[in-house]
Formats: structure tokens, C-alpha cells, sequence
């Protein structure tokens, strides 16, 4: 799969978790997410990209719990 379509997923994936009132449960929800639903190529394959050409054109919540992937 490439960048540009996991980028338009986690985008879609932040959008559905940003109604959420708790922003930090959010930005967990969305970390969780994409740790137990995509395959790890798909993670890998993002991170690569984020790497390579940053993170604009994330969403900040999805910034946010990419940052958490990297952390944990």
C-alpha cells in the first residue's frame, strides 16, 4: 500500500476520533488504532514516509498519536 493512502486512512481514522470530548483518550484511540488494526509493514510504510517527508499533511491528532506509536 503506499504513503499517500495511509496517510488519507489515518487521516479518516482522526477524523472519527476527534468528536471524541477527551483529546488525550483520542489521541490514544488513535495510536491504538493503528497498532492493533493495521499490519506492521502498513505502520512502517508510514513512519518511512513521515521520515522522508514530514508530517504536514497529517492531521494534528494523528500527529500526535504517530508520536506515541514512536514512543511505546
Amino acid at each position: 500500500m503506499n504513503a499517500a493512502n495511509l496517510i488519507k486512512m489515518a487521516n479518516q481514522i482522526g477524523a472519527f476520533f476527534e468528536a471524541m470530548p477527551d483529546h488525550e483518550q483520542a489521541v490514544s484511540d488513535v495510536a491504538l488504532h493503528l497498532k492493533n488494526t493495521w499490519e506492521p509493514h502498513m505502520r512502517q510504510t508510514l513512519l518511512q514516509d513521515i521520515a522522508t517527508h514530514g508530517d504536514s499533511e497529517l492531521k494534528p491528532i494523528v500527529r500526535e498519536a504517530v508520536a506515541l506509536l514512536r514512543a511505546g
